[in-house]
This record gives structure tokens, sequence and C-alpha cells, in this order.
């Protein structure tokens, strides 16, 4: 079956569980139409089922290919990235001085979704190009602005992200490539780079490579390192492209999945040393890539949404078609749909509540980016741009795990069939897998949360956030509705497990880090499964009051089972996070042992 993008679901979640109406009234987004917004979903949602979705097996069965330093993408990939150029696709939410639309953020999310959903492997390209603008945006010279931006806006020139190393994967600063001064403004970089995704490729002319090296005089560390702009073919003062940079493509990955997107391994400097323009101060590398891997993290959460509403659509399909057994009380003589049997209705919902969940929160991260850039008055800028730095890792993080469970059971409710490949649901159980370990691992975003989220101010970011969410559950035990069961409990109890361990947490961080850290997965967890059930649960209330929905039921539906069989595991993972350190003091002699 091919790709349906959920628009009523997309719009629900944007506009409300997210936040985005409200920001536009508030006057936050400027002129911006929200009325456009569906239009510019149901347009992507054509796109993606009508040319990215069908290459979507044949990406993953032929996979690319190295030969003579190039590399060769899957039959239809060239011709359909350059169909996403001419449609305006990679554009959507780019500067409109370079090029680009001008939309929201949080617009460009929801595509993002749709892109992944379709075809994760391709969506990889544009994902990483969005985050080179950012960084080229936000810290090059208006020289390498006039250049570069507008065709990396435009995506004729698509970007790439250059951390990591044999011996320097989470760890960058203990990254070797050089970078030496030339006299007119350039740098000669050499040194090897491995895991770059979209490294080299067939679909464009030229590729801009954001890679980090280190000056002969910097300082150890993350503190010495800095960010040059490589790109594979030297531009001319016309724009037109000159001769082949030093940077070629000498390895390629053989992966567990998303075979069609190139994971290369990058030498650079064979010959003399890539010509290469600094981003930003010298040893300021560290701040710009930041720029491009929150962006990335907030993508690849996104990632994890659209695949798991992939598979769902599938399993939900194979549900309704595949007769097995029969329905309590029908006739020994007639088989029924599987989708008949409770646990399969059990799997299903559990797979739609947990995408509809992590859709809302990746969300409600873009629209907070998107106040923290676009709003007039300074303290509320800030405010965002808090919420934004505090979202972004549980959305990477949370949205990714579930990602991965969602494929898991999308394999389960197939049957033995799921763990045929004929049948696609294990390629997105595949595909899935690396969503939690690129662009930051989902470990290092629990410490991130715990350390440099909670800790600072007392704390003072998740207690703003648990006041909104409180408010939330207010209203849905206001609402008096028999049909939430006991959501309004269930969402109360998680909202007192969380605020008990972050307070726990915040006294640890400091005095016992250990054991701080100890307690940082699950706490995104709870964090996750706490924020996931009050967003769905504020959908639900302003489902009752939009036409064009179909039934309202089905959000309050969704919402309650959520909250009674997700959440509900909130004060488990409490005392996983103020318990469950104690063994661990010990654990070493008995890893080792």
């Amino acid at each position: 079956m091919t790709y349906r993008a959920p628009i009523n679901d997309m719009l629900l979640a944007l506009n409300h569980g997210a936040g985005l109406n409200a920001a536009v009234v508030a006057g936050h987004y400027g002129d911006y139409d929200s009325e456009i917004t569906a239009a510019v979903l149901e347009e992507a949602g054509r796109f993606a089922s009508d040319v990215l979705a069908p290459l979507n097996r044949v990406g993953d069965e032929h996979g690319i290919k190295l030969q003579h330093g190039k590399v060769t993408t899957a039959p239809g990939w060239p011709d359909a990235y350059q169909r996403w150029i001419a449609a305006g696709w990679n554009a959507v939410s780019g500067d409109e001085a370079f090029g680009g639309q001008g939309l929201p953020l949080a617009i460009n999310a929801a595509c993002t979704e749709i892109w992944a959903a379709s075809n994760v492997a391709f969506g990889l390209c544009p994902l990483l190009t969005l985050s080179a603008i950012e960084a080229l945006d936000a810290h090059g010279s208006d020289a390498l602005k006039k250049r570069y931006l507008e065709k990396l806006v435009s995506g004729e020139w698509p970007g790439t992200m250059q951390l990591t190393e044999p011996q320097a994967g989470s760890d960058v600063g203990a990254l070797r490539a050089r970078a030496e001064r030339v006299g007119d403004g350039s740098y000669r970089i050499t040194g090897t780079k491995i895991f770059i995704t979209y490294g080299d490729h067939d679909m464009t002319d030229n590729i801009v490579h954001f890679v980090l090296a280190r000056l002969p005089d910097a300082p150890p560390g993350t503190k010495g390192i800095s960010l040059f702009l490589i790109p594979k073919f030297l531009v001319n003062d016309d724009g037109s492209l000159g001769e082949r940079n030093d940077i070629y493509p000498t390895g390629i990955e053989h992966k567990l999945g998303i075979h069609a997107a190139p994971t290369c391994t990058m030498t650079i400097g064979d010959h003399g040393g890539a010509i290469g323009y600094l981003i930003g101060d010298e040893h300021r590398g560290m701040q710009c890539m930041f720029t491009m891997m929150n962006q990335a993290r907030l993508a690849v959460g996104l990632e994890g949404v659209g695949i798991a509403d992939r598979a769902y659509q599938q399993a939900l399909a194979f549900a309704q078609e595949r007769k097995q057994g029969r329905a309590l009380g029908e006739k020994p003589s007639k088989s029924d749909p599987i989708i008949v049997h409770p646990d399969v209705k059990r799997m299903l919902l559990q797979m739609r509540a947990m995408t509809a969940a992590a859709r809302t929160i990746c969300y409600a991260t873009a629209v907070a980016i998107d106040i923290a850039n676009r709003a007039d008055d300074p303290a509320i800028k800030a405010k965002a741009a808090t919420r934004a730095a505090l979202l972004t890792p549980i959305a990477k993080a949370y949205a990714s795990d579930i990602g991965n469970e969602v494929a898991s059971l999308g394999v389960q409710v197939h049957g033995g069939m799921g763990f045929i490949e004929d049948t696609g649901a294990a390629q997105h159980f595949r595909d899935a897998r690396i969503t939690p370990i690129y662009e930051g691992t989902n470990g290092i975003q629990a410490i991130d949360l715990v350390t440099r989220k909670l800790a600072p101010n007392g704390g003072e970011a998740v207690w703003a956030l648990i006041g909104e969410l409180s408010a939330t559950v207010d209203d849905v035990e206001a609402s008096n509705d028999p049909s939430f069961g006991s959501t309004g409990a269930k969402l109360r109890e998680a909202l007192a497990a969380l605020e008990r361990a972050s307070q726990w947490l915040l006294e640890r961080v400091a005095s016992a880090p250990d054991d701080a850290l100890a307690g940082a997965t699950p706490y995104l967890r709870l964090f996750g499964a706490t924020l996931g059930g009050c967003v769905l649960a504020k959908e639900a209330l302003a489902a009752r009051d939009i036409d064009g929905l179909g039934d309202p039921q089905r959000y309050v539906t969704l919402a309650r089972f959520f909250a009674e069989n997700v959440t509900v595991q909130a004060t488990a993972l409490e005392r996983t996070v103020t318990e469950g350190f104690g063994a661990l003091r010990g654990a070493e002699a008995i890893l080792l042992a």
C-alpha cells in the first residue's frame, strides 16, 4: 500500500496541540495566513504519495554504489530530487531574501514528517540541508551567504554535516581533522570523516560540506574546534562551478536500514588540502555546529513520527485484510479479519496513540522555535527559546524511541509475514533503528535534559511547563465527559510524579551527579509520557469544536487510551529515577567479572 498523509490529525496536532493557532492570534507569526496550512500539507501529501513513496522499496532493495570516487543513488532518485526542487519543497521555511517561501518552521516540520513517512532515506538529504542553511544564515559572512545560501535554500546544492571521525563519535572534542590558514582568507583542510550522510551522490551538480576541523594553535577539546564550508566544486565569482575540490568519498557503509541514503567515509585533503572557508569565528565551531544539530535533532524526532505513522497505516490495512481465527461468539466455520481480536486492537491503538503524542511534541518544539525567532517582544522570544531548548531533547529522543516501538509493533501485527521482507513491515523496523543513535544518541539527549535544561534557574523551565500541563488537566476534569474515563486522574498522577522526579534530580545534579545521570533516561521517558498524555487530551478537547474532523470522539478515545495505558507508567518511571541508581554503583564489578 502507498502512504497517505493523515492531514486532519496533523492539523489538529499543529494548530491546537502544539499551539500554532494561538501563536498566530497572539501576533507572533506576523501576517502569516493560517488558512494556507492545510493547503500546503495536502500538496506535500500528494507529492509524497505520488513521487516519494513509490521509491521507498526501490531504494531499500537497490541501495547505492561507489565507483571511481563517485556515488550513484537508486533508480529514480535523481529525477525525484529535481522534481522536489522544482516544486519548491526545499524552500518552504527558507528566508525570502534568498529565494525561500518564508513559511514557519512548524509548517516545514509537518512536511518533514510527511517526507520521512513516505521515504525516510530520501528525506535525509533535505533534512541536513535545512540544518546547513541555519548555520550559514546565523554565522556565515555576507560573502558566503551571497555565494551559497540561495543555492542551499532552493536545494539545488544540498548540504552535509561532517563531525564524526573514527576516534571521535559522541566525543567530538577528540577529532583530528586539521585546518591551515592560507593567507587569502581561505583554509586548507585535511582529515577523514566517517558516517557522513549524503556525503556524495549524483542528484545534484554540487554539494556544500560543513566540516569541523582544528587549527594548529587551537586549544584542546571542543573549545578548539572551528567550522568550515567546503564545496565539492569550487564556485567562481560569476556563480559558475570551477575546479573539483579535494574532498572525496572513499567508502560507503552497508547498513541495517536506510539503504538508499549514502553513508560515506570522506577523505579530505589527500591532494594538497581541500579549500575551505571559515564559518563564524576561529575556535567557535561547536557553537555554529549546535545551530545545525538542534534543527537536525528535531528533524530526527520527526523521522521517528513519520516512520511510526507509515508502519501504523500498513499494519492497520493488513489487520483489516488478514483473516485468521474468529471473533468471540462467531461460528467455527467463519474466519474474521484479525482486527476483531482484542490484542490486535490494543496494538493498533497503541501504535496510533504513541505516534500522535510524539507528533505533537515535535510540532510544539517547532512552534517554540518559531516564536523565539519571530516574536517582537524580547521577553516572549526569550521564554520561547527556553521552551524550545527544553523540548528539543524530548522531541528527538522520545519520538525516535516511539518510532522504533511502533515499527516493532507493526511487525508483530503482521505476524510471521512481518518478518518477511516482502510485506515491507521489516523495512520500517530497520529504517527506524538509526534514529535513537544519530544526531546525538538518546542517552546524550537525556543527559542534556537533566544537566542543561532542568538544572538552570532551579528548574524554572520545567515548572512553567508543568503549570501549563496542569491547566489542561483542569480542563479535562471540568469537561465532565465520562468518555474520558480516568484520563484526568491518570494525567494528574503523572504530573505529580514528574514534579517529584524533577525535584529529586535537581537536588542531586550537583551533589550526586552519577545518581542523577543514572536516572536521566527514565526521566526523559517519564517526561515524554506525561507531556504526550496532556497534549493528546488538549487535542481531544479542541476536536469537539472543529468542523470537518469526522467524529471527534475518536480523539477522546485516543487520549484516554494513551493516559490509561502509557502515561500510567509515570509513577513506575519516577521510582526508577529515584530508586534505580543503587545497583549501578556496583555494576562494573559485575559487568567486568
